[in-house]
């Protein structure tokens, strides 16, 4: 391969892993959609739209091994092109959070403690995802710490919503008024685990969005800081 072509095939290397990023994006704006208005049009969507997203990732990751294993690309390439190798593997990985919202939102039976504000929680953790490709199209280190410093705001907004859905368990009358009636007891803590798994997943897009951070970092400056 031409250095010229090769050079092309870095840029569309890059190129192809901002596409797939707009895609998860969209995908978790979608499946937060779902969830806020219950509708469950939309969360079949993200459902039946995650094997593009796979299909995207196998494809992209046989670019990232064919680029290593043809170029034996020198050390500043090898390092992009590892990264995004990691990249696409957390953005699979949002895809499939995102089909999660989906899956929450066609299985929740009843709306339950509407002052958790999901939608704030699953909004951040949009703006850390979209702020840490934006590093990775740009090389942006700055942006690269902002975006890790956010997850502390994130941490601590899935802790007070978890301990607000318990401690509202605990003190509401949500369980007095099913009492004697198992099947709505059982329904009722489904709701409410569906919840909490949904603020997990909320604070895991934010962990993977970190992790596009870090390996940007290291990308453009072959600093390991933020990995871990």
């Amino acid at each position: 391969m031409a250095r010229t072509d090769y050079q092309s095939s870095l840029e569309e290397l890059r190129d192809d892993v901002l596409y797939m990023s707009e895609l998860v994006a969209e995908r978790l704006r979608t499946g937060l959609d779902a969830l806020e208005r219950k509708d469950e049009r939309l969360a079949q969507e993200v459902i039946e739209g995650d094997d593009e997203i796979n299909q995207m990732y196998l494809e992209l990751e046989g670019e990232c091994v064919d680029l290593i294993a043809l170029q034996q690309p020198v050390a500043s390439d090898l390092r992009f092109i590892a990264a995004s190798f990691k990249i696409i593997t957390d953005l699979e990985r949002i895809g499939d959070l995102a089909v999660n919202l989906g899956g929450y939102t066609l299985d929740a039976e009843r709306d339950l403690f509407p002052d958790v504000d999901m939608q704030r929680i699953g909004m951040t953790t949009l703006d850390m995802l979209e702020d840490a490709m934006n590093a990775y199209a740009n090389e942006d280190v700055d942006a690269c710490y902002a975006v890790a410093d956010r997850d502390d705001e994130v941490d601590a907004m899935c802790e007070a919503a978890s301990e607000l859905v318990v401690r509202d368990l605990i003190e509401s009358d949500h369980l007095g008024d099913e009492i004697g009636d198992d099947a709505e007891v059982e329904s009722l803590m489904q709701d409410v685990s569906r919840l909490l798994l949904t603020i997990r997943d909320l604070e895991r897009v934010g962990d993977h969005a970190v992790n596009i951070a870090a390996r940007t970092l290291y990308m453009a400056e072959n600093d390991d800081e933020l990995l871990y």
